[in-house]
């Protein structure tokens, strides 16, 4: 039946191209932001979805960058305490020396010289051993910590030790020297358990270098697999889309002509009236 009033041909047409063109933007959005999920309008729960996981990824990159500062902070207090570990060997020399009745007092002196020459630098050690402002080793220690995870709920940390002349873990005092052999016998002992303190100290240390690279590990593997999630619920298919763009233009081609064709429908009734 051919009418005038209604052209169902026409309607057909027209909401087949309204229904191509959604398709094609949708895919042309898609290519040209890498995203299959761009607005919360295309599918929300989705985007609600991958915003959040973004959002965690995020917040895992700030754990791992507080582990990567605690991790500089405890190696500077580590190379430092090794530093002095190896000033604390010369001294126990020195005193071990200057131990002996029988030096000359030009020996002694010499002796006391050099034991003093490197009890100040070890002071300069601890001075020093700076990273980023924070000091592990001073007096009023700072601590290494860094984030426990991405809620910031949880943290690890490694306390500093004052190593200051006189503590608990540097023994030696500002004023030790071997101007006597019976000097030189209190320094020794100073020497020696400043030497066990140490490296007690140096060994909690260690663990807790390990326990920021375990954390680190782990904290690199939440990230990749975070990275993959986000990567399947946002990342476009670019291949898949070109093809279905493809196929689109397609059908936006044969719904024009069927448009087309439906016009010249309504135009032919009008040779029915010569």
């Amino acid at each position: 039946m051919v009418t005038v009033n209604t052209n169902k041909g026409a309607m057909a047409a027209i909401q087949d191209l309204r229904v191509v063109g959604q398709s094609m933007a949708k895919s042309q959005a898609a290519i040209a932001t890498g995203s299959k999920i761009s607005t919360v309008q295309g599918s929300a729960s989705s985007w609600v979805l991958a915003k959040h996981t973004s959002s965690d990824v995020s917040a895992y990159n700030r754990v791992r960058e507080s582990i990567d500062r605690a991790s500089a902070t405890l190696d500077t207090a580590m190379a430092a305490g090794a530093a002095i570990m190896d000033l604390l060997d010369q001294m126990k020399s020195k005193a071990i020396a200057g131990t002996q009745t029988n030096n000359s007092a030009a020996v002694q002196a010499a002796l006391s010289a050099d034991y003093i020459s490197l009890r100040q630098q070890i002071g300069l050690v601890v001075a020093n051993a700076q990273f980023d402002g924070s000091n592990m080793l001073g007096p009023s220690p700072a601590s290494a910590s860094a984030l426990g995870d991405a809620d910031g709920n949880n943290s690890i940390t490694i306390a500093g030790a004052d190593l200051s002349y006189g503590t608990a873990v540097m023994q030696i005092t500002s004023f030790s020297h071997l101007s006597a052999p019976n000097n030189a016998s209190t320094a020794l002992g100073l020497v020696n358990g400043t030497i066990t303190t140490l490296g007690n100290q140096m060994a909690t240390w260690a663990a807790g270098a390990k326990r920021l690279e375990t954390h680190r590990e782990l904290t690199t593997k939440i990230q990749m697999a975070l990275d993959t999630s986000f990567a399947s619920l946002n990342d476009a298919d670019l291949s898949t889309e070109s093809a279905k763009l493809k196929a689109a233009q397609m059908r936006e081609q044969l719904a024009t002509q069927a448009f087309s064709v439906a016009n010249a429908t309504t135009r032919s009734a009008l040779s029915l009236f010569p």
